[in-house]
C-alpha cells in the first residue's frame, strides 16, 4: 500500500493504567502503519510485555540497553533495533530500563534524550513513522516520549474506572507537558469491547461517556471529536437504538481471543489471523496517525 502522506510522524500510545490494551494497541498500530511505510516500534515499558511477546526475549535482556544510547554511552541506536518478521524494525525494552530512568531525572536535558538521539536522526531520514509502547507510570521515560513524538493515542477500556484513567492521563502527563510542548492526541481509542450496547453495560457507558462528552481532548476540540469512526455512536443514533429504531452497531475494537493469542505466537494480528474482523480497527488508527487526526 502506498502512503498517504509524505510527512514523517512519530507517536506515543499512553495511559496512566495498565491491562488496557496498549502493547496490544501499539503493535498493531505499528503493524499497519508498515503497510504504509517505514515503520519503527520502539518499546519503552519497562515490563517489556511487546518485545517479549514478538519473540525477542534475549534482546530484553542484552547488556546493551537504551541508557547506553541516550546517556553517557557510546552506543548508537542501531546497536538495539531488531529487524522483524512483520514489516516493521524493534526497538527492545529491556529490564534496566527503570533503572535508565532513574539516571534520566539528573541528566541534562533529560526528557529530550530520546528525541535527540533516536527520534531526531532516524524520523524522516530512515522511518517514516515512529510509534512508541509507553510505561504505565508517569516519569522520565513518558516524559522522553511525550517531547520526542508531539502526538498522542490513548486507549481506554471498558470498567469503572476507565474514564479515570484516561483523566488521570490528562491530568497528570498530558496538561503538564503542555507547558513547556505542544501535545496533540490524535486518537482516544476504546478497546476489548464485548457487551451489547442496547443495554445499560460497560461498554456502552464507556461509549456514550466518550461520544457525548463536553470536555476538551486538545484545546478547542472536544472528546467525541478523536474519536475514531469505528467506535463513534451520535447521543441521537442512542436514542435511536433505545428506541427500536435502529440495530445496534458493533463498535470496535471489540474483544477477540486471537488479540491474546496473536502475542502467544509472537505475532501481531495481521499475521496471525489475516482475516479477522478488528484487523480494519487498526488500519483506521494508522490512517489517523498518517492524517495527524481524526477526520469526519
Amino acid at each position: 500500500m502506498e502512503a498517504t502522506t509524505t510527512e514523517p510522524r512519530a507517536v506515543s500510545v499512553v495511559i496512566l493504567k495498565g491491562g488496557v490494551g496498549k502493547s496490544t494497541t501499539s503493535m498493531n498500530l505499528a503493524r499497519q502503519l508498515a503497510e504504509r511505510g517505514t515503520t519503527l516500534f520502539a518499546d519503552l515499558d519497562p515490563n517489556g510485555h511487546a518485545t517479549n511477546g514478538l519473540g525477542f526475549e534475549a534482546a530484553y535482556q542484552d547488556e546493551v540497553d537504551l541508557g547506553d544510547v541516550i546517556l553517557e554511552g557510546d552506543a548508537t541506536p542501531h546497536d538495539l533495533i531488531r529487524s522483524t518478521e512483520h514489516g516493521f524494525d524493534l526497538l527492545p525494552s529491556s529490564d534496566t530500563l527503570e533503572d535508565v530512568e532513574k539516571e534520566l531525572a539528573g541528566a541534562m536535558q533529560g526528557s529530550a534524550r530520546i528525541k535527540s538521539k533516536i527520534v531526531d536522526p532516524l524520523l524522516g531520514d530512515e522511518y517514516e513513522y515512529v510509534v512508541f509502547d509507553c510505561p504505565a507510570y508517569p516519569g522520565m521515560l513518558n516524559n522522553n516520549a511525550l517531547v520526542a513524538t508531539g502526538n498522542v493515542m490513548i486507549p481506554i477500556e471498558p470498567g469503572s474506572s476507565a474514564i479515570g484513567g484516561y483523566k488521570r492521563t490528562m491530568e497528570r502527563l498530558i496538561e503538564p507537558a503542555r507547558e513547556y510542548i505542544d501535545v496533540d492526541v490524535l486518537a482516544v481509542v476504546p478497546n476489548k469491547l464485548g457487551d451489547r450496547i442496547d443495554h445499560r453495560t460497560e461498554d456502552r457507558e464507556l461509549l456514550e461517556n466518550l461520544n457525548t462528552a463536553t470536555y476538551e481532548v486538545n484545546p478547542g476540540q472536544q472528546l467525541q471529536e478523536a474519536v475514531p469512526d469505528f467506535a463513534r455512536i451520535t447521543g441521537e443514533e442512542f436514542d435511536a437504538i433505545d428506541a427500536g429504531e435502529m440495530a445496534p452497531p458493533k463498535p470496535g475494537i471489540r474483544h477477540r481471543s486471537a488479540l491474546s493469542r496473536s502475542l502467544q505466537h509472537s505475532q501481531p494480528l495481521q499475521d496471525y489471523d489475516p482475516e479477522n474482523d478488528q484487523i480494519a480497527c487498526y488500519e483506521e488508527l494508522a490512517e489517523i496517525v498518517a492524517a495527524g487526526g481524526v477526520e469526519r
